[in-house]
């Protein structure tokens, strides 16, 4: 049972991240847009039934999660906090769930394959720390020729500085290895 360390603002108004003693997941990150999607997760779940959530995104030690805007956060955290300390730690996970979530995207070939890797690595580097200090995170959906996509999770996902500043910083980084690729947020 994960129990609450600290209780952050995020520069997105409408998100809050809770930074947990016990990790809730081994390095494999659990993005929700709405409730339907959250439907096989219990603590997705849960904090979908609360009344104003609208994403809920967690992993490793931490969690973030947004409101809709209409909600008071001193009175929405003390809700959260209830199924986020009853979820079970990361001990309780099956190994067989964190090789499926670490699966590649399917039908690369071996060249973008490789590219996909070094695109990876240096986002893992540069980008992705600066997100998870500020509650969300970025996963890469598909890389086609010269267009990588990725989707941002978390605080991110409905931050505004994250569609135009961070997106282009990511593809300006991008571009440092790959000059013709353009990044495109989906």
């Amino acid at each position: 049972m994960p129990k609450i360390a600290e209780i952050d603002d995020t520069p997105n108004p409408n998100a809050v991240k809770f930074t947990l003693h016990e990790p809730l997941t081994w390095g494999i990150s659990h993005s929700f847009e709405n409730a339907e999607q959250a439907a096989g997760d219990a603590l997705a779940s849960a904090l979908f039934a609360i009344e104003h959530v609208s994403n809920v995104f967690y992993v490793d030690r931490w969690l973030t999660v947004t409101q809709d805007g209409d909600a008071d956060w001193p009175e929405l955290v003390r809700l959260i906090a209830v199924p986020l300390r009853a979820a079970p730690a990361a001990a309780a996970q099956s190994a067989a769930a964190v090789f499926a979530a670490r699966a590649s995207i399917a039908d690369l070939s071996e060249q973008d394959q490789v590219r996909l890797d070094a695109i990876s690595e240096l986002l893992d580097a540069r980008i992705r720390p600066a997100l998870k200090a500020d509650g969300g995170d970025l996963h890469i959906v598909g890389l086609a020729g010269n267009e990588l996509s990725i989707h941002y999770q978390g605080a991110c996902g409905s931050c505004p500085s994250s569609i135009s500043g961070t997106l282009s910083a990511i593809e300006n980084l991008v571009r440092t290895i790959e000059p013709d690729i353009a990044v495109v947020a989906v």
